[in-house]
């Protein structure tokens, strides 16, 4: 693996994952407008065609794609969606087939998403939904336009300008919605879902029913999606997996591998060798998406 950093005004790392395919990674220098928002740029090119796998992350994924050639993900239904696109929360890991890509991926906070993208993430649970479909002829201007931009940071200050007047806050999650998120992310999914209901003040099924239309899980699969991302970022580190499983909560390693798998579709010792996972350091060095 090599690593070479490059001096632009986006901060950028060259990094080779084998000898077929080559990662180009920059990092916006300045901090998005809107809070829950993070963001990374991505051009991998290399030899012939690469096989990866979106791997789940506690945070709505948007990716824009603007080069000359697309990348195909399928998803739990074997339908094959290309181009620019939007990942609901809770889903497994999404086939990723990539011959050379030019894009910048968002990562959304649950609580602001729905504001954002404009429906209700209940609807994008688990699935993965065309920009177009969402955005209509806006995506397609947007696409154009990041081709069209000669640097990273332009290209970053476009979609910032973009996400935030789409802002609409009429859609913006409830507080006590809110506060039940960011005690699942400040505990690593520790947090014992059947006190949220209590600390609020609420019903269990007030609850329950508000956070799955708001964030689009429940918050049982919140913290078990927000323990994993944890567990398996540790365990792409080196970390001992019984080390990890006893520190992420987790009743035993075996439960931790069983996690592993359903949320990667691949044994614990394929999944910490995912790209996506690896360049996690480099594309999101600082990310506090989560806890918006």
């Amino acid at each position: 693996m090599c690593i070479e950093e490059m001096s632009t005004s986006a901060d950028w790392v060259n990094r080779s994952y084998n000898r077929r395919m080559a990662w180009e990674i920059a990092r916006p220098s300045r901090t998005p407008a809107l809070r829950g928002v993070d963001m990374a740029g991505f051009r991998i090119h290399g030899e012939g065609l690469a096989q990866l796998r979106a791997i789940p992350h506690p945070a709505v994924t948007v990716v824009v794609e603007f080069g000359d050639r697309c990348f195909d993900v399928r998803d739990s239904t074997g339908r094959i969606h290309s181009g620019s696109l939007a990942l609901g929360l809770g889903g497994s890991a999404a086939p990723v087939r990539v011959e050379a890509i030019e894009c910048v991926q968002v990562r959304l906070s649950p609580v602001v998403a729905q504001a954002i993208l404009g429906c209700p993430l209940a609807e994008l649970s688990g699935r993965i939904v065309g920009l177009e479909d969402l955005w209509g002829r806006d995506a397609t201007r947007l696409r154009e336009r990041l081709h069209e931009s000669p640097s990273w940071d332009e290209r970053f200050a476009l979609v910032d300008a973009t996400l935030s007047a789409r802002l609409r806050n009429d859609r913006r999650t409830d507080p006590e919605v809110d506060w039940a998120w960011r005690q699942i992310i400040l505990s690593r999914g520790r947090f014992r879902v059947e006190h949220l209901a209590t600390r609020v003040g609420w019903s269990r099924q007030r609850l329950w029913s508000r956070f799955g239309t708001q964030i689009g899980l429940t918050p049982k699969r919140a913290a078990m999606l927000v323990r994993f991302d944890h567990a398996v970022h540790r365990l792409v580190l080196g970390h001992p997996p019984a080390q990890v499983a006893a520190d992420s909560g987790y009743a035993d390693q075996s439960h931790l591998y069983r996690d592993v798998r359903e949320f990667t579709g691949t044994p614990l010792t394929s999944a910490t060798s995912e790209p996506w996972l690896a360049v996690d350091d480099r594309a999101w060095p600082t990310s506090t998406v989560g806890q918006a």
